[in-house]
């Protein structure tokens, strides 16, 4: 069973037990976080895709701690003018522990789907539009 769940402006395929390294969450270190921005899922049988989410899925997540990533180092120079300039940067990052992937319950999916379906295709057409002269 897996999901693709949007957080922190990225996608990430994510089942029980993936660590994730996301952009600083507002959340004390050790509570839990649940994201409902569920993209796809998955039971091992059949997939759900959302548009553009799942309704009534969700991912739960516990976040272990907050860090810090990589130093990433940028440096400037200038040619002929004895100018240079070291940056470096550390991005503030959650790390979460996936705990459970909640799937949304079958009578809405066929709800759903029965509701796609009983729409009939010729309805939906436009009109051709007229003729320039």
């Amino acid at each position: 069973m897996y999901a693709v769940i949007e957080l922190g402006g990225r996608q990430w395929k994510v089942e029980p037990g993936t660590r994730l390294d996301v952009h600083r969450l507002a959340v004390q270190a050790g509570t839990t976080h649940t994201v409902e921005r569920v993209l796809l899922t998955h039971d091992g049988q059949a997939m759900r895709i959302g548009r553009p989410y799942v309704e009534g899925a969700a991912v739960v997540c516990e976040v272990v701690e907050h860090r810090l990533g990589p130093k990433v180092i940028s440096y400037h120079y200038r040619r002929r003018e004895n100018w240079r300039k070291t940056v470096g940067h550390r991005q503030k990052l959650s790390r979460l522990v996936v705990k459970e992937v909640h799937l949304p319950d079958d009578s809405s999916a066929k709800v759903l789907a029965a509701a796609r379906t009983s729409v009939p295709k010729s309805a939906t057409r436009k009109a051709p539009a007229p003729k320039k002269r």
